[in-house]
């Protein structure tokens, strides 16, 4: 009856819910909160040490604790991994996104009147929307305007096209196009977008930021667009569109000049853009680096929000987190918060389009950023856990570096 009494007791229910392996930082401190019936022991006292049901973290490196009931048998196993502590630069800034594709994107196709048919020669070749399109005759394509030197010829295009994780090879014919008098291939491009967001982070280490939170997609295919080059830009909020039920608002901003550049776009993925911070002025951060939370240390409760919405002044606003989501993957809905703050309902009624990629703080370290806003409740939306931004940040500074 003593072991069954065990097995419901609150303390060793929580034992249950410890995943096999989790994250930790150096210096930190946890009270396992077991009884003394379960005894913890690990495998590496230089990285962990186990006192009573206190576990703290020495140094970085990696440990496994093995938890025994009575001290004799073994129950349950947990991989343990330290990580060296870390300190980010919170974001809030308003940013101007300027993002070239690597190729042109296929964004649509158009009948061409021949001779005696309507036909899109692109779309016969097995092109799709969505493909890029990365050389023609040999010669790289990036630009639009390159591809209309190749088009007005009555000669067969090789084309060397993407689609997802496959490169093949097409041959389109131009068609002659009674109506406007030259040869045309019947495919809608595009080479570029612009758009505005927040910047999240800034990682003094490697010199690498975070941004928007979630991709950028194309406006037409809703598909990712893959990154040739681009760059951010410094952009100044001159006013909202107050969101509503069923009608999000939005941040009507301008954006500085090529010569107010603040650094390039090396990556374009589910949690935001990615790249380095290489020409910022001195005090573009105002506020000292603050730590961050892993994921399962994020909790429900007050949180608060780094955001513009007039000029370029950032300004702190209170939300909640009403929800956390357990996750061992990356994803854009990490937690449910809601606006709390008057002041930020009053000028644009929660969250709003723009807003993406602003900083979540709570108990004085980021535990991740702004990424959806719910369409039929502007005071509510979707955030993502830090954790997940900074791997990708981490991740792309070695691509970066090894380049």
């Amino acid at each position: 009856m003593a072991i069954i009494a065990v097995t419901f007791s609150t303390p060793v229910q929580n034992f249950h819910s410890i995943p096999v392996q989790f994250k930790m930082f150096e210096g930190q401190s946890t009270d396992l909160n077991f009884y003394s019936v379960i005894e913890t022991h690990t495998n590496n006292q230089e990285v962990l040490a186990v006192s009573g049901t206190e576990l703290k973290t020495i140094k970085t490196g990696v440990s496994e604790l093995t938890f025994k009931l009575f001290g004799v048998l073994p129950i349950k196993k947990v991989h343990v991994q330290v990580l060296p502590e870390t300190k980010l630069y919170p974001g809030g800034h308003s940013i101007g996104v300027k993002l070239k594709s690597e190729g042109v994107m296929v964004v649509g196709f158009y009948l061409i009147d021949g001779e005696d048919k309507k036909v899109s020669p692109g779309e016969q070749a097995n092109i799709k929307v969505g493909d890029y399109i990365l050389s023609i005759n040999g010669e790289k394509v990036n630009d639009v305007s390159i591809i209309s030197k190749f088009i007005d010829t009555d000669k067969p295009l090789e084309m060397e096209v993407r689609r997802n994780d496959r490169t093949f090879k097409t041959v389109v014919e131009p068609m002659y196009d009674a109506k406007a008098k030259n040869h045309r291939i019947g495919l809608y491009i595009r080479d570029s977008a612009a758009g505005v967001g927040t910047l999240t982070f800034f990682d003094p280490r490697t010199k690498m930021y975070g941004a928007l939170g979630h991709v950028i997609t194309d406006m037409d295919t809703g598909q990712p667009i893959e990154v040739g080059s681009g760059e951010i830009f410094p952009s100044k909020v001159t006013s909202i569109d107050k969101g509503q039920k069923g009608k999000p608002g939005e941040k009507r901003c301008v954006m500085g000049n090529d010569d107010e550049r603040l650094g390039n776009i090396i990556s374009n993925n589910s949690l935001g853009i990615y790249g380095k911070l290489t020409d910022v002025p001195k005090d573009y951060f105002a506020q000292e680096p603050l730590p961050i939370a892993l994921a399962h240390d994020v909790k429900t409760g007050p949180a608060k929000i780094y955001t513009v919405v007039n000029g370029d002044k950032i300004e702190q606003y209170d939300i909640e987190v009403v929800n956390v989501i357990p996750q061992r993957f990356s994803s854009t809905k990490g937690m449910v918060i809601r606006v709390t703050d008057e002041r930020l309902l009053n000028q644009t009624g929660g969250i709003i389009q723009g807003m993406s990629g602003s900083p979540i703080i709570q108990d004085g370290k980021i535990i991740g950023a702004v990424t959806h806003v719910f369409v039929n409740d502007p005071t509510m939306g979707y955030g993502c856990y830090i954790e997940w931004m900074l791997k990708e940040a981490n991740d792309n500074a070695k691509v970066f570096d090894a380049a």
